[in-house]
């Protein structure tokens, strides 16, 4: 019954203006009857950056920004939720509209620009759930105006540490000017080193949080060695990738709508994320996980992402498409073909094709 509601409300959603969707989807979660949609299977279970996830399958930081549903979202089957991205001061973002629907690409463009309460709202609604089950990542970033970037995101992990299952820092948004410059060598060297200061001193009260690095999809391949020897020299715990592109595939069919300035998500994103996801997997070597990101519509894009090499997976915009019932139905998919292939964890998958999907960045 509540996955038939589902159907018929993504439909009404599309009526509506993109962020006034948005807002009104969180408040339908909210009204949501404790019924869980998911699926449970023990081989879908992953252990990864000293955390039990209960299934691979995440939802991506940019939905429930102010840590509004994330019990919700267990609820329809995710196995960890990351709420934010959360600045230290209030900030309105970018001017509306900021927001884009690509309905026949199945893509979403975004120049949201960090919009955020705050530090203090969502941290209020994070200790007001303390005791509940499931891991929530904060996906913690910087202010517009900011003089000290870098200890915006000290502050982020210094607010969170009694309520965080794990940080992100995300140093990959394309629309606050200049972010992306923190992705290079020696800016992300300075940052890490804060950050991992900052979360080792916390961790002597609330415990040790693993800090996980979000980054671009549409990154130089050189780009991509330093942020990997970098963080692996700095001992982050795992690397998301990735983020919205600013490119534009040639094949778009909303080509207006593609003019737009903004980061590109949604289905659009697969192809170029699955491919620099089987780089990294190869560069890596096993030194930390990775999580994929970017175009995850179904179970087959799901299964794929992690034999390009993620040891876990996140969706967001896919769902703006195939509602709320859509992270079900990617569990008992990846369970479908752990039976097809006789296979006893999801996690056997992890890597088996990454040199495939790499091609020629291999």
């Amino acid at each position: 019954m509540i996955s038939f509601a589902a159907k018929l409300l993504q439909p009404l959603l599309h009526v509506l203006e993109p962020e006034t969707a948005h807002g009104a989807s969180i408040l339908a979660l909210r009204m949501m009857p404790p019924i869980s949609l998911g699926h449970d299977d023990p081989r879908l279970r992953v252990r990864a950056c000293g955390l039990d996830f209960p299934n691979p399958l995440g939802m991506a930081a940019g939905y429930d920004k102010g840590a509004e549903a994330p019990d919700a979202l267990f609820r329809l089957g995710f196995g960890f939720v990351e709420v934010g991205t959360i600045t230290p001061l209030p900030q309105p973002g970018n001017p509306k509209p900021r927001l884009f629907r690509l309905p026949q690409d199945e893509g979403v463009i975004n120049r949201l620009g960090f919009n955020s309460e705050g530090h203090a709202p969502p941290h209020a609604r994070l200790i007001a759930r303390q005791g509940r089950p499931g891991l929530i990542g904060v996906n913690v970033g910087a202010n517009k105006e900011s003089a000290d970037r870098a200890g915006d995101y000290v502050q982020g992990v210094k607010a969170f540490a009694d309520v965080a299952s794990y940080f992100t820092i995300n140093i990959s948004s394309p629309n606050t000017p200049g972010l992306r410059d923190l992705q290079q060598a020696a800016a992300l060297d300075d940052l890490l080193a804060r950050v991992l200061d900052a979360r080792d001193v916390a961790a002597q009260i609330h415990g040790r949080k693993p800090v996980f690095l979000k980054i671009a999809p549409d990154l130089a391949m050189g780009d991509l060695d330093d942020i990997i020897r970098v963080g692996a020299a700095r001992g982050i715990d795992a690397l998301i990738l990735g983020n919205t592109t600013i490119t534009r595939p040639p094949t778009l069919r909303e080509a207006a709508t593609a003019q737009e300035a903004g980061g590109l998500s949604g289905k659009p994103l697969f192809e170029l994320s699955t491919k620099m996801l089987g780089a990294a997997y190869l560069r890596v070597e096993g030194r930390f996980p990775l999580i994929g990101a970017g175009g995850i519509d179904g179970p087959d894009s799901a299964f794929a992402k992690m034999e390009a090499g993620a040891s876990l997976i996140q969706l967001y915009s896919s769902m703006v498409f195939k509602g709320a019932g859509l992270p079900g139905e990617i569990l008992r998919g990846l369970t479908a073909r752990l039976d097809e292939q006789n296979l006893a964890s999801i996690g056997d998958v992890v890597g088996r094709r990454a040199r495939d999907w790499a091609g020629d960045l291999a």
